[in-house]
């Protein structure tokens, strides 16, 4: 990778702009793209991201644009646009990238209509780019103010991995590379769902107790589902997945936490979503088909899926998860 290094984070909303300011932080011309004109306009105007991450500035070295072929000069692409959205990102992004230039993904999910995880979906639309995975405990606000940080930057060839750290990472933005893409990104995926389950619990005000029970007997569920997809206990074990599980399962700055807390009092999906997307919610039901078709016990998750299809209500999943017979703890 050149040592004046360009990269392009597509997907304006607080998460891409927060890596934006890391990535200029790190000495990169950084490109932030978004498809609304007047967004980009209004980030070149103010110097910051008012509709998404107001009262931080944009470093001097991001430059928004709403052209994709910008991002032609872009030694590294950062996808940070919903897991559902990848596949047509790519698709996008074929006529236009460099040719071997590295693909980031910063979502975290399971394509809903495929089942495919998305270092997959990357490989599939664009087999000449290394796909890679960021994932981990991380708020955009914590991110974008300097705040200490660490996650996993995952890719399939080592060199590539420890390069694109050295790209992305920063002493505040702490970054650890791996070569298990897939443990990656299920950790991601999964806690999101087991996210909604913890905020339904505080919603119901179940204590603390429960809200523990939860995350333990979720991570039991994530790590089960792990195993069964080739993923190593240790990846689960770090930071992209009990560490991303523990931050998104009791703050009201995740958006899947948020959307079950809503859930808990009562609101309906529709209410409880306030317009604001929540990753977990898209992969429920995938999730849970591809716990079935290996065979996979995930009743937190199960519950989730049912409740979000509207085919039980929070109480009925609460009582079904209740009576559920005592068994060993494995």
């Amino acid at each position: 990778m050149t040592k004046h290094r360009t990269v392009a984070v597509l997907g304006a909303g607080a998460w891409g702009t927060a890596l934006a300011n890391v990535s200029a932080r790190n000495g990169a011309d950084t490109i932030l793209w978004a498809r609304d004109a007047a967004h980009i306009g209004e980030m070149k105007a103010e110097r910051q991201n008012r509709r998404r991450l107001p009262g931080i500035a944009l470093e001097a070295g991001v430059h928004p644009s709403g052209q994709l072929s910008d991002i032609a000069k872009a030694d590294v692409v950062l996808a940070v646009v919903p897991a559902q959205a990848v596949r047509s990102l790519c698709e996008q992004m074929r006529a236009v990238l460099k040719a071997g230039t590295p693909v980031v993904v910063c979502a975290k999910g399971i394509e809903r209509q495929t089942g495919k995880f998305m270092s997959d979906v990357v490989t599939e639309v664009l087999p000449d780019h290394q796909p890679a995975i960021l994932s981990g405990p991380s708020f955009a606000d914590d991110v974008a103010k300097g705040l200490p940080t660490a996650v996993t930057l995952a890719a399939h060839d080592e060199p590539l991995a420890r390069d694109l750290v050295g790209a992305i990472g920063i002493p505040s933005f702490r970054l650890y590379h791996s070569l298990d893409v897939r443990g990656v990104e299920i950790g991601g995926a999964a806690k999101n769902v087991l996210a909604i389950a913890c905020g339904i619990a505080q919603g119901r005000e179940l204590g603390a107790s429960a809200s523990a029970a939860l995350v333990a007997r979720g991570f039991a569920e994530l790590m089960r589902f792990g195993r069964a997809y080739g993923a190593r206990a240790e990846t689960l074990m770090g930071l992209s997945g009990l560490g991303d599980l523990v931050l998104t399962c009791g703050s009201t700055q995740s958006r899947n936490f948020s959307l079950g807390l809503a859930l808990g009092r009562g609101e309906s999906l529709q209410q409880a979503s306030g317009g604001k997307l929540a990753e977990g919610a898209f992969t429920a039901s995938i999730l849970v088909e591809m716990a079935r078709q290996k065979g996979v016990e995930m009743p937190i998750a199960a519950s989730i899926d049912a409740v979000l299809a509207e085919r039980m209500s929070v109480r009925e999943a609460i009582e079904a998860l209740l009576m559920r017979p005592s068994k060993a703890e494995i």
